[in-house]
């Protein structure tokens, strides 16, 4: 048997097992609950397709699809690829229209009603073994498209890319799209574009009054603070980057751990925490009341705050971006310079610095993506001086209640993060980066320049300074009896939040917290590792195949990290409450919102890293007989361990502090732990909320550092060789010198 009908059958039988074997619609209870095993076929709650014809006969359509794709495994290899291409596409425009047309009452389009008269009844949204028979007919569709030589034939790089290309669609192109439909119906589902216009036009959002003196509009204010946050946090990044690989600086394992703590952080506390310091009672404003009679001003409350806030809190993410690139610049290449009469700054400037360029484009345009799409910080310390995100929330959950508005908002922010993707393509566009080949590699990486490397120190040790202070706030808050009220020191929160009891010899979870908690370090497991496949998988696609569409795919992955997270959370609600697919209070509409918004990160860390890793690596593995598969896995993943350490770290932190997006997708059942510390911001109980979010804190750090265990580390062998200076000829051109 070949490899294309063994593929082929692999896939038949997954079929089998979604017809046959798993509930074909959605349960009350989950999937996961496992109560539909016991009564499979016998409860037609519970039961496969097969037992569901008899209710629903359209079903039908779709096993016969199925069987037809079957029977093409019966012909020849012309014949059959092109048949197959044709009923497993067919069986996910079925699928698909199906599910979208007939809901719980009956046709859900009223002309389909008029046109073929009422069902007898209705059905709910697709469950376990749909989804199962769609990802069967998207693999057939995949390995008919590899059988007639698509992307040479290579059945693992198509079925990647038509999966990915699927995933994408329903959990990003889908939600984003009906927030946008939303905005032009009216309250009957008729076409109504009225509202939209008029939003767009509002002058509070393209106001200019700024160049007189007066206030931006929303618009201007956000695009300003996301490219002073992106600028300072992409500079920060790289001296703490280059701090940590290029300088003497001792301890420089507590430097990284020291630039992790912001991004770990949960919403509010940082807000909070400068609140304490730099506020009108804060204790550094009050000290310089007290000495030098300095009158308590608002200056926290703006865009100041909110900058601070924004580059305290994104710095670890350009750091994280940066320093897999940091550390894969060649020695070989600086030492070749320096043997070329080329002091330090010059070789640091002319080569080293732009073999980042990638590293500093990327980390640039998450951070400038992350400050227009962050609503804690502006939530806090914005005041009066709203930002697009802020307005979005308000104009979704205000008393405004304007979905209009939020999607207008929502496509300015998105014109904004378009026109910066653009521009980092068009600086980066046909430029090589590549550093690590498959040749040898000797040498270290050399000092920094000493003007550079105390302007780095000038700023990586001030800046750690500031944040051990407040993280040194964040500690004490915990065991304060009340922030500005009561000083007295007391274990109060923390006893409340995470009591444990003894009640007739068993272990009770009594705290308040430990619901949430434990909810929260589950979900947060499941998604870091699956945000990391997925991005780097595509980061893997993007960069080393060729494919019609690959940039248009490539910003569809950026689309859910530039829109707000409130909008994610709103999209996600409207387009998951009802069938085809509806997954609103479940466990998987979290961690698909934690995937798709969180894998751009390391989508973007993986195009920085491959940028740096010669094809010809690809090409001997390919070369020497193995597959495309087998080459991912044995030869590119191994020198990637920097960015798949950035990509699971990103994503865990991400799914434990995320607070925009979740407090919309959030149920009884599946309550987070940022939800529930709003919830108790919004009480008043910051006490309790302190202590929550420092033991988070702890459990983060712990945690990370098995994550960079399991992972381990990039093994390039780079060994010190000393260079004879004396045996190079004096007659080096200056032509040589000048290509310096």
């Amino acid at each position: 048997m070949n490899a294309n009908n063994r593929r082929l059958s692999a896939a038949l039988l997954l079929g089998a097992v979604a017809v046959l074997l798993l509930p074909w619609y959605s349960l009350e209870a989950g999937f996961f609950d496992g109560g539909w095993l016991s009564n499979l076929w016998g409860d037609s709650v519970n039961a496969p397709a097969l037992w569901q014809l008899a209710a629903h006969p359209w079903l039908a359509i779709a096993l016969t699809l199925w069987g037809l794709c079957a029977t093409c495994g019966l012909l020849p290899s012309g014949a059959r690829s092109r048949l197959l291409l044709l009923f497993s596409a067919l069986g996910v425009i079925f699928l698909v229209i199906e599910g979208h047309a007939i809901g719980y009452s009956g046709w859900s389009w009223l002309w389909l009603e008029n046109r073929f008269g009422a069902l007898d009844q209705g059905q709910p949204a697709m469950g376990a073994g749909a989804l199962l028979l769609l990802t069967t007919f998207l693999l057939m569709f995949s390995f008919a498209l590899a059988e007639r030589g698509v992307l040479k034939g290579d059945a693992f790089v198509v079925a990647s890319l038509v999966l990915l290309t699927a995933l994408v669609s329903v959990f990003v192109l889908y939600p984003v799209l009906s927030m946008f439909v939303v905005s032009v119906q009216d309250v009957d589902g008729s076409f109504k574009p009225d509202g939209l216009i008029s939003n767009i036009q509002d002058p509070s959002i393209w106001s200019l009054a700024c160049l007189k003196g007066g206030t931006c509009g929303t618009a201007w204010r956000t695009l300003w603070l996301a490219l002073m946050t992106a600028s300072g946090s992409t500079l920060l990044g790289l001296a703490f980057a280059l701090a940590a690989t290029r300088t003497p600086l001792p301890c420089k394992k507590a430097l990284r751990m020291l630039t992790i703590l912001p991004i770990i952080t949960p919403p509010f506390v940082i807000g909070l925490a400068l609140i304490l310091l730099f506020g009108r009672s804060g204790v550094v404003t009050q000290h310089l009341a007290e000495l030098f009679g300095i009158e308590p001003g608002r200056w926290l409350y703006g865009l100041t705050g909110i900058w601070i806030a924004q580059v305290l809190s994104f710095t670890p993410i350009a750091f994280l971006v940066l320093i897999g690139v940091v550390e894969g610049v060649s020695p070989s290449l600086e030492e070749a310079s320096q043997t070329l009469r080329a002091d330090r700054w010059r070789t640091f400037s002319r080569i080293s610095l732009p073999l980042m360029a990638p590293g500093l484009a990327n980390a640039f345009l998450i951070s400038f993506i992350e400050s227009m799409a962050d609503f804690g910080n502006p939530m806090v310390l914005g005041g009066s001086h709203g930002v697009l995100s802020t307005e979005i929330f308000f104009s979704v959950v205000g008393a405004q209640n304007d979905p209009s508005s939020a999607a207008v908002l929502a496509m300015i922010l998105l014109c904004f993060t378009l026109a910066a993707f653009v521009l980092q393509r068009w600086w980066l566009g046909g430029k090589n980066f590549a550093t690590v080949t498959g040749k040898g590699d000797g040498g270290k990486h050399g000092q920094l320049p000493r003007i550079l490397r105390y302007g780095v120190y000038g700023m990586v040790i001030p800046w750690g300074l500031f944040t051990l202070v407040i993280y040194g706030m964040i500690a004490v808050g915990g065991f304060v009896q009340s922030w500005g009220l009561n000083d007295a020191l007391t274990i109060e929160h923390y006893v409340r939040a995470f009591r444990v009891s003894f009640n007739d010899g068993h272990l009770h979870w009594s705290g308040v917290a430990w619901n949430s908690f434990w909810t929260t370090l589950e979900i947060a497991l499941i998604a870091a590792p699956l945000t990391a496949i997925v991005g780097l998988l595509t980061a893997w696609l993007i960069v080393r195949q060729k494919f019609a569409g690959r940039q248009t795919f490539e910003f569809l992955l950026m689309l859910s990290f530039a829109i707000p997270g409130t909008v994610i959370g709103v999209s996600y609600v409207m387009a998951y409450n009802l069938p085809p697919l509806e997954i609103t209070g479940t466990a998987l509409i979290l961690i698909a919102c934690f995937v798709f918004r969180n894998m751009p990160v390391g989508v973007r860390g993986g195009i920085a890293a491959m940028s740096q890793l010669d094809k010809s690596l690809d090409e001997a593995s390919l070369t020497l007989g193995a597959n495309s598969f087998r080459t991912l896995r044995k030869v590119v993943l191994p020198l990637l361990k920097p960015a798949i350490s950035a990509a699971l770290v990103y994503a865990f932190v991400r799914a434990i502090t995320s607070i925009s997006a979740v407090i919309f997708l959030v149920s009884a059942q599946y309550n987070m732990a940022t939800s529930y510390i709003v919830g108790l911001v919004e009480n008043g109980e910051y006490g309790v909320a302190i202590a929550y979010s420092t033991v988070l804190i702890v459990v983060m750090l712990l945690i990370i550092g098995v994550f960079q265990w399991l992972v381990g580390e990039r093994r390039l062998r780079r060994v010190a060789r000393p260079v004879d200076v004396a045996a190079i000829p004096s007659s080096t051109s200056l032509t040589q010198e000048r290509a310096i």
